[in-house]
């Protein structure tokens, strides 16, 4: 199933897949990486990202010291038979190490060629900011790009935090998690299905999401988003990914998806990424209630 979502992914144009030491305990990095071999596809054609953080069960193999770092990648690079990747991630920040560690550890990787550029997962503005001034202070290499949750429901950073990032010193937001972990679909709209993620072990805080009363709001505006993407002719998947590629500073949209027609479905959203006119957005918006305001709005 995976060999053929890729197939499909690549052969419709996209060229980023993204994954992480710690998914399925390193076994997501060895199917991605046999794959790869297996199509044959050209290195520079598509760009692979990996994310390091949680690595092993041993204190030494998680976190973000300079020898997790190396010795992370080394093994992701391992497993992906792969002598780089394109965009290293750091995976949330790590207080127990210094940013000058961080910065410098990751400039290594990269002069060293295991890497062609880092970049930040779920830190806040600030850490980002602080890891660009150390670079800047000692001519090491600052990150591209943070890795954040977006959806209509979590808008915040990526709308009002990360343009100022990008106008300021380039970073460039890669948003995950669109449909809100299958929210936005309307799937639980009467309950939680058994076959759904909310479902499973170990997604108890989704369940929980999904039944608190605000989950139950947010059901109700997701059901007229559903009208609005009727009346566009689009599902209320493709709607919810288009509005999030059509803001500023968003480079690219990670989608999880588990069928070859979930994923059409998905790629779909492009078609009608046109049709984000500012009259849909401001309706958009008007159903949603939640736009949040940046500073320079806040100071008018």
């Amino acid at each position: 199933m995976a060999e053929n979502l890729m197939a499909i992914a690549y052969e419709n144009g996209v060229n980023l897949f993204d994954t992480a030491e710690v998914y399925a305990s390193g076994r997501a990095e060895i199917t991605l990486g046999n794959i790869i071999k297996k199509k044959g596809w050209r290195r520079s054609s598509f760009v692979i990202t990996t994310k390091i953080y949680w690595g092993g069960q041993a204190e030494t193999e998680r976190g973000l010291s300079r020898k997790h770092i190396i010795e992370g990648l080394r093994g992701s690079l391992s497993r992906l038979q792969l002598d780089y990747v394109d965009i290293v991630f750091a995976n949330r920040n790590d207080v127990n190490s210094p940013m000058e560690e961080i910065v410098r550890a990751m400039t290594f990787v990269i002069n060293q060629g295991m890497a062609m550029y880092w970049g930040t997962s779920r830190w806040s503005a600030m850490e980002i900011m602080e890891a660009y001034s150390v670079a800047r202070q000692f001519n090491l290499i600052p990150p591209v790009c943070e890795q954040a949750e977006y959806h209509y429901f979590q808008r915040d950073k990526v709308e009002v935090q990360l343009p100022e990032l990008y106008h300021k010193i380039g970073v460039g937001a890669m948003t995950w998690s669109p449909l809100a972990c299958g929210l936005i679909t309307g799937k639980y709209s009467d309950g939680v299905p058994e076959c759904s993620r909310a479902a499973m072990k170990g997604y108890q805080w989704l369940k929980e999401r999904v039944n608190s009363e605000e989950g139950r709001r947010q059901l109700a505006k997701i059901k007229e988003l559903h009208l609005l993407a009727d009346r566009l002719g689009c599902t209320a998947a493709q709607l919810a990914i288009a509005w999030c590629l059509r803001s500023e500073g968003v480079s690219s949209v990670l989608l999880g998806v588990s069928t070859a027609d979930q994923l059409l479905e998905n790629l779909g959203a492009l078609r009608i990424l046109s049709q984000m006119t500012p009259q849909t957005i401001t309706e958009i918006d008007a159903l949603l209630g939640n736009k949040p305001h940046s500073k320079k709005e806040l100071r008018a």
